[in-house]
């Protein structure tokens, strides 16, 4: 008998409401791959394109159903061949292409780092995306000591991430949100500003010094401020604009998400010296919920499934 799994999947794109629980193969680990129970899968913004048609370039097509959700965090149930150091029973925290808002999901076993004990499921499943995004983006537009960097969007979850690996390379960071949230990125060390109407002079009076790079999650006019504002386009990185990236000579985020990195993020969680807030989360039955507030665009943290 074929040992099946609930998966929250598509068959065509469209709105949230094309995501159902289905009853799916479920898939066995090969050759140097483990396989998770999933308890807890993070939401992001790419699942949404990616249900609403957007196939992107490292996923094959395939027919049937599509199931969504590249982080999750769970309990190695399955080992294949030629793994070391990975066992079952694991509590594990990773990556994949998509595939993870499901009960069961296959990587390779490089892929996974273990879960830190006191870790809240919630973090674990979410943690990875925001940091291994954040810190590629910081990383590419190499924001130093002494700098000052404009993160959009700083109260979302890469914004999050990103506000704190900058401070602690000794960069001012400006970070542009509702004045909900000012008080959240204060917390992180951030000096807030809010959007809208004369941004870009609002920055200007914090910075006297000028700012040396940005860091775009909004897009839109955000993304003009950060170019009217930052000298060096190849200092600016977008999340979002990636179809005008090339043409105006900014960044996209660039890299490979590995664990190693992921496990640095943990630990430090773990230590109290980084945070990371849930915003909501949702069961895997009400996925299509949790794409309907990922779509809205705005909040504080990260969306996550439980399953």
């Amino acid at each position: 008998m074929t040992e099946t799994m609930r998966a929250a999947a598509f068959e065509e794109p469209g709105g949230p409401e094309v995501l159902k629980v289905m009853e799916l193969p479920a898939p066995q680990a090969g050759p140097g791959q483990v396989r998770v129970r999933v308890r807890t899968a993070g939401v992001q913004p790419v699942d949404a394109y990616v249900r609403r048609g957007y196939l992107p370039p490292y996923v094959p097509a395939v027919d049937g159903p599509r199931v969504l959700g590249n982080e999750f965090a769970g309990v190695v149930d399955q080992v294949g061949p030629g793994v070391t150091g990975v066992a079952a029973g694991d509590e594990v925290m990773g990556f994949s292409r998509l595939h993870a808002y499901a009960e069961c999901v296959v990587v390779a076993a490089t892929d996974v780092t273990p879960k830190p004990d006191g870790m809240p499921w919630e973090v674990a499943g979410a943690l990875t995306a925001a940091v291994q995004t954040a810190e590629m983006a910081v990383d590419g537009i190499g924001v130093a000591d002494g700098e000052t960097l404009l993160v959009h969007g700083a109260a979302g979850a890469v914004g999050t991430a990103a506000v704190q690996i900058a401070r602690r390379r000794g960069a001012t960071v400006i970070g542009t949100a509702r004045e909900a949230n000012h008080d959240h990125l204060r917390a992180l060390g951030a000096v807030p500003v809010t959007y809208g109407a004369g941004l870009a002079g609002r920055v200007r009076a914090l910075a006297p010094g000028g700012v040396h790079a940005a860091l775009d999650g909004a897009g839109g006019h955000a993304l003009e401020v950060s170019l009217e504002l930052v000298a060096d386009r190849r200092r600016v990185v977008t999340l979002v604009e990636h179809a005008r990236a090339a043409e105006l000579g900014v960044r996209t985020v660039q890299g490979e998400r590995t664990a190693e990195r992921l496990a640095r993020y943990a630990a430090l969680y773990a230590e109290g010296a980084f945070v990371f807030p849930i915003r909501r989360t949702y069961p895997l039955e009400d996925a299509a919920g949790a794409h309907r507030e990922i779509e809205t665009g705005h909040g504080q943290g990260k969306i996550v499934l439980t399953i």
